[in-house]
């Protein structure tokens, strides 16, 4: 008589890998051509002021972590030793999933792309460097931010004594401004939205 038993089918599901440092770009891009497994590497573009002006400095939203999709019990040796990745994420020996909308969420943010277009944001306290102009190499804490004009006014220690000055908002660094620091101003149209919606 022959046995009767149903067979459980995996369907793909979205997963976390943890990456060597600096190495995001690397594996994502190794599991897409090696593997051709759908890959969401989440990267802001920040333009960031600097000691040399003005750059544009590409970093990835969850630093040493990609999400991949695939169904894990047919290709997690083979991503194992993917160049690039460190590990799958996993507690024990359960390999996590993660739901289709969250990463579906995460992809309206970023407007179906993966790099994301931020400008820093200086706020009134902030410790800045003075990077260009009559002040250049001084540091300073903002006083205010007058978007409109793009200038911002700032406390400078001048032969002593606290001044305040209005300097261009390009020609100082905000030297603590990190991808950290951005993650509530990258919500805040989340919240927003949020709100009008309830």
């Amino acid at each position: 008589m022959p046995f009767n038993f149903k067979m459980k089918i995996e369907s793909p599901a979205w997963y976390c890998a943890r990456t060597k440092p600096k190495h995001e770009h690397i594996a994502a891009a190794n599991l897409r051509k090696n593997l051709n497994l759908e890959v969401f590497h989440p990267r802001l573009r920040i333009e960031r002021a600097t000691r040399r002006g003005v750059m544009r400095v590409s970093e990835p939203l969850f630093p040493c972590y990609i999400f991949f999709r695939c169904i894990i019990d047919e290709k997690l040796g083979e991503i194992q030793r993917t160049n690039g990745v460190n590990t799958v994420v996993h507690f024990a020996r359960r390999i996590p999933k993660i739901a289709d909308a969250v990463i579906e969420e995460l992809k309206e943010c970023f407007e179906g792309e993966e790099t994301m277009t931020v400008k820093d944001r200086l706020s009134p306290g902030d410790e800045v460097v003075v990077v260009d102009g009559a002040f250049r190499g001084m540091c300073a804490f903002v006083l205010r931010v007058m978007s409109a004009r793009k200038r911002v006014q700032v406390l400078l220690d001048v032969l002593g004594r606290p001044t305040p000055a209005e300097v261009d908002e390009n020609s100082v660094v905000n030297e603590r401004n990190t991808v950290a620091t951005l993650v509530p101003i990258l919500a805040a149209p989340v919240i927003q939205n949020a709100a009008v919606a309830g």
